[in-house]
């Protein structure tokens, strides 16, 4: 920490705090605010921040001196648990603190281990591959290939991770190994007679490289005018997909996928909805451990995943078009998490962001994928609208649900 003045060791401390939650994911907006009320526990008259996701200035006064510092934040992850403690740090108390008993508390932060192996973390991302696969017409060999790919893509990710492979290129070799080793197996099913050769799986395979948490805070901050963030989120979000679509396509390309037809679903309507229920929540649940929730936040993501995208479901069952029936699915897993996040202490991104992974367009996002492979544009183009329209719902939905329950997010200020 700066051996400086007392105002430079406060405004030290602030970014600091500021940058570990970038890094965990929150949205900038959230930094804002907590850096705000941070800054008023160390009697600070004033503080302004310009938060550009890469870097982080902010102006402070006390008294009659003023002081700007710059801080650069380093590389971004996704860290749901660190993310709550942090927000609960800044907010839950307006009591005085000083700069020592907040760099004591994030060291603790920094340095807390995962709350789960990367055993469990590596199932549980294949249980939600697995789950994904099923909800968008899978097969269960294919199934079954997505719950062994996506669990190998994951392992493979956590150790690359430790070594600090550049986020890009692990993501590309993530994708090329998940994917690859849906088709391997699946390959070896499909000689044994067990399997149909249904694709859509393979992009199940490689779900836990799409990155929600940037995406949903890149449009939550463009809502709250921090454009800046946004638009950087946006973009390294947009170039982390590229990174996964480029190792996916080089095996769809390899594989010779054609466009699939959806496995037959069940004539039961109890049993379609009982089977849709357990895969949601199952997705749910993946996709919260794998951003490191703890279990009794996992459990709920599941529940909200579970009544969410079964709604979805229902109402597109029902000729309700995707998109919008996306939109209602996701606003109700936002006002849903608007209700938990009281009661479990946690910010609604924690629970709302992983709840709503499991509505992206699977079936429209795969034959996007084989088209171009296939360098039919027109058609997979046509398909990449569809997918962005309904991406887009899911974010409107958890923004929309926002609106509904913070009176705040209706006011300019």
């Amino acid at each position: 920490m700066s051996t400086g003045s007392p105002l430079d060791r406060a405004l030290d401390v602030i970014l600091r705090f500021g940058a570990m939650m970038v890094r965990t994911g929150d949205a900038g907006f959230r930094v804002v605010a907590a850096l705000k009320a941070l800054a008023g526990r160390f009697g600070l008259d004033d503080l302004a921040v310009d938060l550009a996701v890469t870097s982080i200035t902010a102006t402070a006064t006390r008294g009659g001196e003023r002081l700007t510092v710059v801080r650069e934040i380093g590389p971004l992850g996704i860290n749901a648990d660190q993310l709550a403690s942090l927000e609960r740090l800044a907010h839950e108390s307006a009591e005085p603190a000083t700069p020592s008993s907040i760099t004591a508390a994030l060291d603790t932060l920094e340095h807390a281990a995962p709350l789960h192996s990367w055993l469990t973390v590596s199932l549980a991302v294949g249980a939600a591959s697995g789950s994904f696969s099923y909800l968008n017409g899978g097969d269960l060999p294919g199934t079954i290939s997505a719950v062994v790919g996506g669990a190998a893509g994951q392992a493979l990710r956590l150790a690359l991770s430790r070594r600090h492979l550049n986020q890009y290129v692990m993501t590309a070799i993530c994708a090329f190994v998940a994917a690859g080793v849906y088709y391997l197996l699946s390959s070896v099913l499909a000689d044994a007679g067990d399997a149909s050769r249904h694709g859509i799986g393979i992009l199940s395979s490689v779900l836990f490289l799409i990155p929600g948490f940037p995406l949903v805070a890149a449009l939550l901050d463009l809502l709250q005018r921090q454009t800046r963030a946004a638009v950087v989120r946006l973009a390294y979000g947009g170039t982390l997909i590229v990174a996964a679509a480029f190792g996916l396509g080089i095996v769809v390309t390899i594989a010779g996928y054609s466009l699939p037809q959806p496995a037959a679903m069940p004539a039961n309507p109890a049993l379609v909805l009982l089977l849709r229920g357990i895969a949601s929540f199952l997705g749910g649940v993946g996709f919260a451990l794998l951003y490191n929730s703890p279990w009794r936040v996992a459990w709920v993501v599941g529940l909200l995943t579970l009544v969410g995208n079964v709604l979805r479901l229902s109402l597109h069952d029902a000729g309700i078009s995707l998109a919008s029936a996306t939109f209602v699915g996701a606003f109700t897993a936002g006002v849903l998490a608007s209700l938990a996040k009281i009661p479990l202490r946690q910010p609604r991104m924690v629970l709302s962001v992983p709840s709503i992974i499991i509505m992206v367009p699977g079936s429209f996002a795969f034959q996007a994928t084989v088209l171009f492979s296939q360098g039919n544009v027109e058609r997979g183009l046509q398909a990449a609208v569809v997918v962005a329209f309904v991406v887009g719902a899911m974010a409107l939905g958890l923004a929309t649900a926002r609106f509904v329950s913070e009176r705040r997010w209706l006011i300019e200020t």
